[in-house]
């Protein structure tokens, strides 16, 4: 086993479970807009990118256009979604409190997103000072530039650190960077990881065993 100094966790799909209640609001106001996509569309499509490109995907399959409010709408009515129902993923929580090397997350959602749902589940004060936000630099994955400072501000080098991801694109971030990158499928819907990440696990209880705790 490699004895990583850092792990930088993804947030959304890796500490909390949001994907299919954001891409699946996604759907539904795209639909309204005559898109005629589902989940399966948005999991295949939006999953790990950021708010601009899954708009640029809606606008080139909606019948008729969505108004400029359609992101502060999506934004507002996500935040009151997650409050309601977020939750961490099984068996991370466990994870971060065995942990005993530097940890961060890295993240294609807004700062103020990722506080809200750590805090939400009870992990911000584990992350405090170590989120860092695409929003931030104006870097997207596939680009590893999140990873980069993330690692950089840490004080480690891409290979002494190991990055945990959900997305094909956060896992190709990675890879991009210089970085080891463990899969987690569980939601990998369309077997875009193995193969691509260094290593894939499917629960949390499997990745205690391939990380230094």
């Amino acid at each position: 086993m490699k004895q990583y100094k850092c792990i930088i966790f993804d947030c959304d799909g890796v500490l909390v479970d949001t994907e299919v209640t954001s891409n699946q609001l996604l759907v539904d106001m795209a639909n309204e807009y005559g898109a005629n996509i589902d989940l399966d569309y948005a999991m295949k499509y939006f999953k790990g990118s950021h708010f601009q490109h899954c708009l640029n995907l809606i606008k080139k399959v909606v019948q008729e256009p969505v108004p400029e409010s359609f992101e502060t709408d999506y934004r507002s009515e996500l935040d009151r979604r997650f409050k309601a129902s977020v939750q961490p993923i099984d068996g991370v929580k466990a994870i971060i409190a065995k942990l005993n090397i530097p940890f961060c997350v890295a993240s294609s959602g807004t700062v103020e997103k990722i506080r809200l749902n750590l805090g939400l589940v009870g992990l911000l004060e584990q992350f405090e000072g170590k989120i860092f936000s695409c929003y931030t630099i104006k870097k997207w994955k596939p680009e590893p530039d999140v990873f980069l400072l993330a690692a950089q501000t840490m004080g480690f080098q891409p290979e002494d650190c190991l990055v945990i991801e959900d997305s094909k694109l956060g896992v190709m971030a990675a890879k991009k960077g210089g970085f080891d990158v463990f899969g987690y499928t569980e939601h990998d819907y369309y077997n875009d990881l193995d193969g691509l990440a260094t290593k894939t696990f499917k629960t949390m209880a499997e990745l205690q065993n391939m990380i230094p705790l």
